[in-house]
């Protein structure tokens, strides 16, 4: 790995990971970056401001006004516009409201307030499992996202309480290897990878055939509200779109992942996710953020009926023997998106269908403005909702047809990015 000649702000917080900063320091400059530390007065507690500042060579801030930090005035702004990237591990449960609302009380997170906004802000939360799950920990974290900020997901282990559970800082080497992958910078060590247990590479970002593409993916399921506990929904498991949107980060791609009610993780890399939960919140976010996005992916399973009114509270069954719901068309959002794409956009559609498949998947490709479909058959093993298999075949504008056997999603997600980078360079 290289940092060779990027300036690193290190933002360090009240956890009890803190005092594992001195280490990151360290690694930081053997890398060769420089680095500036930026604590929070509680992050005192648990590491040595002096030792911080003789590692860094640097006077180390603490509190907003102290004399030491300022050079010229408004040295927030200056240090702010001095770093290339902000990584602050840890980041504490308190730091992550900071930042999350706004509330910008301390020099970490006033410095964090001044990046400008093409400077990468890398979080990396520890904190005790019970926190880390907290529903408004979950909440500051996507709102984090939302805004821009890399999120690096806490490691799963031992913590300080004794409790084995997510809430470790990560491993040092995993902090780094995030700097560099957001910064384009070479990741040139070896690593193992996960799925087939062989040695590889890191090649550079900007050498990646994604690279500065923006790349949104629709996954999961929709749920359609009958009353305030029922609804009609299906049976996707979000996962064949999570692999895309993992696959098209490895590819370099800026990823906006727009997902329906699912309990998958989002995966690590520069994936930005947005949870949404029926057919019309489907809608109005693509419609949101379709500017400026070169492929659209659309692999969600959305709901094709929705109820024509939405009870209040909850219909009880003692109160009639049978009941009927109106049900109405949603909207087709693949076919809005068909009529509107813009010139240079790549349009990829899914199809489920139960017989027929090919036939269907052309017919709704070129009905819908498609570039390309990926199409699979419900009602077969290996195939469609739920499991970690799939078949597809993939149809691309010129209607010739590539079918595979039954494999991962996490495989599919290979075979249909490389199908389309191939469009791609051929269009």
């Amino acid at each position: 790995m290289n940092l060779q000649g990027k300036n690193i702000i290190l933002g360090v917080s009240g956890s009890i990971a803190a005092y594992k900063a001195p280490m990151i320091v360290r690694e930081l400059i053997k890398l060769g970056a420089e680095v500036r530390v930026v604590m929070t007065p509680s992050s005192e507690q648990f590491v040595s401001r002096t030792v911080l500042m003789n590692l860094s060579k640097h006077p180390v801030a603490v509190d907003m006004f102290e004399d030491e930090v300022q050079e010229g005035g408004s040295w927030h702004i200056h240090l702010a516009h001095w770093c290339d990237a902000m990584l602050i591990a840890p980041c504490s449960a308190t730091s992550l409201a900071r930042l999350a609302t706004g509330f910008y009380d301390t020099a970490l997170s006033i410095i964090a307030c001044a990046l400008p906004k093409e400077i990468p802000l890398l979080i990396a939360p520890a904190m005790d499992s019970d926190m880390w799950e907290h529903p408004a920990v979950l909440r500051n974290i996507e709102i984090l996202k939302d805004d821009g900020a890399i999120i690096i997901d806490p490691a799963y282990g031992e913590l300080a309480s004794g409790i084995i559970g997510q809430g470790r800082l990560p491993e040092i080497q995993e902090l780094m290897r995030q700097c560099c992958l957001a910064l384009g910078m070479p990741i040139s060590d070896l690593s193992i990878d996960n799925e087939q247990g062989i040695e590889s590479h890191e090649e550079p970002l900007q050498s990646k055939p994604l690279y500065g593409k923006q790349v949104l993916i629709t996954a999961g399921p929709t749920y359609e509200r009958i009353d305030d506990v029922r609804f009609i929904g299906n049976y996707s498991s979000g996962k064949m779109g999570f692999a895309l949107a993992q696959k098209a980060s490895q590819l370099g791609a800026l990823v906006t992942l727009i997902t329906g009610p699912v309990s998958l993780k989002t995966p690590i890399g520069t994936i930005r996710r947005l949870d949404i939960e029926s057919a019309r919140d489907m809608h109005d976010m693509v419609m949101k953020e379709i500017a400026g996005q070169d492929i659209i992916i659309m692999s969600a399973a959305v709901a094709d009926f929705t109820p024509r009114v939405l009870h209040e509270g909850k219909i009880k069954k003692g109160e009639a023997e049978s009941m009927q719901v109106d049900l109405v068309k949603t909207t087709d959002i693949l076919a809005e998106l068909g009529t509107i794409k813009q010139q240079g956009q790549m349009l990829i559609g899914f199809a489920l269908e139960s017989s027929h498949h090919i036939e269907y998947g052309m017919k709704k490709m070129t009905e819908k403005g498609c570039d390309m479909m990926i199409v699979n058959q419900a009602n077969k093993p290996n195939s469609g909702f739920g499991g970690d298999m799939n078949t597809i075949s993939i149809i691309d504008h010129s209607l010739q047809v590539k079918q595979f056997p039954s494999m991962t999603k996490h495989a599919c997600a290979e075979a249909i990015f490389e199908h389309i980078i191939q469009l791609a360079a051929t269009s």
